[in-house]
């Protein structure tokens, strides 16, 4: 049976208006080739996206004890390095995902999470 897993990029702070063609082509080369890794060793992307920056998102603490939510424009001050993008890796073992985790390009590192199979709850 297969597991789910996030696969997390996180890296510097980047403005995506910023990227030139070349630059962007570089990447999707390299994303490319992580997907063809990921097809090769049977496992299999089921979803994934490019984050833009994080000051066009904001965070918000749920309201508790009778006081309101609180938002926070953009990503946390004390942060350095964003969530930039991430996949949903369909495979077979933990072993697995911790071949494939290192081939994901990226500036910074990777996390990987399993994902919680609430099938059935």
């Amino acid at each position: 049976m297969s597991d789910q897993y996030l696969v997390l990029i996180i890296e510097e702070e980047w403005d995506e208006s910023a990227v030139s063609k070349d630059d962007y082509d570089q990447a999707m080369k390299a994303h490319g080739a992580f997907a063809a890794a990921v097809a090769e060793a049977g496992a299999k992307i089921l979803g994934g996206e490019a984050l833009v920056n994080a000051s066009t998102g904001f965070s918000v603490t749920p309201p508790r004890d009778g006081k309101p939510a609180v938002y926070t424009n953009g990503a946390l001050t004390e942060t350095t390095e964003v969530l930039s993008g991430y996949y949903v890796v369909e495979a077979e073992s933990l072993e697995l995902m911790k071949k494939l985790a290192p081939l994901c390009p990226t500036g910074g590192h990777i996390e990987v999470r399993k994902i919680w199979d609430m099938t059935g709850m």
